[in-house]
């Protein structure tokens, strides 16, 4: 008996050996990064992989350089680490094409990744009172800042830069000041004035939109090449006698017509805070106007002008709405934040004089389009 049991305890060391050894196998380096399209069509976008993931499959990678390239066809594929404003990344940005239903096998090996050219760009412009702009390879956007608070020039909300050129636009229409005229690249032709302008957000109490008015200060997150996200604070503004203090982060991806919006409104109370995201709307017939209250999609066509052409606005949720509808000059869609939690958006814009969204349907289908990428997102796998 004591024999047997000598030998069985021997073998159940062994056993105990070889689970540890396949365990270690399970959660030791990967190989490789597999990315999975679920959807019947074709997709170009950015795959997010938290950092800390990405170390613990590619431990080796730790402070080196490394290549992302294309399993199929070894093409060297872009990448950026993203910081989010700290000093270690906290996430790993790829561009991808994917075929439709297909699957992306991604090679991570050793040595200097390829330079590219940005794609996305965003900065304070304290030339052009306090002006916070940025941009992609699509189009331009900007927000205004306290130095044009007052003047009679002042906007609130947020405006579109009409773009036909895949380069970055910013610098040089701001130091050539000539930037409501078209040379060839495209200009800033969208009026906003005091309005929510191409998406803003802003408290809707007692039926009255309480605008968020100039950001005071500003911090940039990261700038490109593939993802450029920023920081804008807002001074504190009653809305119908209720404090309330403004933040928002704010991310444009190369390739997208639409900027992320994360919108934090701090105020006193548990009871959440009405607020509104609105598109100014034209005085002039033939626009098209889509409020989508299922899918989340509010989408507005601008009147066509002969010497502007044509603006496409329109805004993405993922979160709940109660209402959308055209009011107070807007189309606007109604829903609530809860306090010092963010609410998330998207908004941007196309031009039909870029030669890729030129009708109100193509629009219409792109903004349904990247709704049903969020709610289909790719699938990533480090293996």
């Amino acid at each position: 008996m004591m024999k047997r049991f000598k030998i069985n305890f021997k073998g159940f060391k062994s056993l105990l050996v070889l689970i540890f050894l396949c365990c270690s196998m399970t959660v030791s380096a990967a190989t490789h990064i597999e990315v999975t399209n679920a959807m019947p069509q074709k997709r170009s976008e950015l795959i997010e992989i938290p950092y800390a993931d990405f170390q613990k499959g590619f431990p080796w990678t730790k402070g080196k350089t490394f290549q992302l390239t294309d399993a199929a066809t070894n093409a060297e594929l872009t990448y950026q680490l993203v910081y989010k404003g700290n000093k270690e990344p906290v996430a790993l940005l790829i561009a991808v094409t994917i075929a439709p239903k297909g699957t992306l096998k991604i090679n991570v090996k050793a040595g200097k990744p390829r330079l590219v050219a940005p794609k996305t760009f965003a900065r304070f412009v304290p030339e052009r009172y306090d002006d916070f702009a940025w941009e992609n390879d699509k189009v331009a956007f900007r927000l205004y800042g306290a130095a044009l608070d007052g003047r009679k020039d002042n906007a609130y909300g947020m405006d579109v830069w009409a773009k036909r050129t895949d380069g970055l636009v910013i610098d040089k229409w701001y130091k050539s000041g000539d930037y409501h005229t078209d040379h060839g690249e495209g200009m800033d032709y969208y009026s906003v004035g005091l309005t929510l302008g191409g998406g803003d957000i802003a408290p809707f109490v007692n039926d009255s939109i309480y605008f968020t008015h100039n950001y005071k200060t500003w911090k940039v997150l990261d700038n490109g090449p593939l993802r450029s996200t920023f920081q804008l604070n807002y001074p504190t503004r009653n809305a119908a006698d209720i404090p309330v203090t403004v933040t928002k982060i704010i991310s444009l991806d190369a390739g997208s017509q639409l900027s992320k919006i994360e919108a934090t409104f701090d105020f006193n109370g548990a009871v959440p805070l009405p607020i509104v995201v609105g598109i100014v709307k034209r005085n002039a017939p033939g626009a098209a106007v889509v409020l989508n209250e299922k899918d989340g999609i509010m989408a507005y066509w601008e009147p066509e002008t002969a010497k502007n052409g044509v603006a496409g606005v329109g805004s993405v949720f993922i979160g709940e709405t109660s209402q959308m509808k055209v009011d107070k000059g807007h189309l606007l869609t109604q829903t609530h934040a809860k306090a010092s939690q963010p609410y998330i958006y998207y908004a941007g814009a196309a031009w039909n004089r870029a030669g890729k969204i030129t009708s109100a349907q193509e629009w219409i289908n792109y903004l349904s389009n990247f709704k049903t990428a969020l709610n289909t997102p790719l699938q990533v796998k480090l293996k």
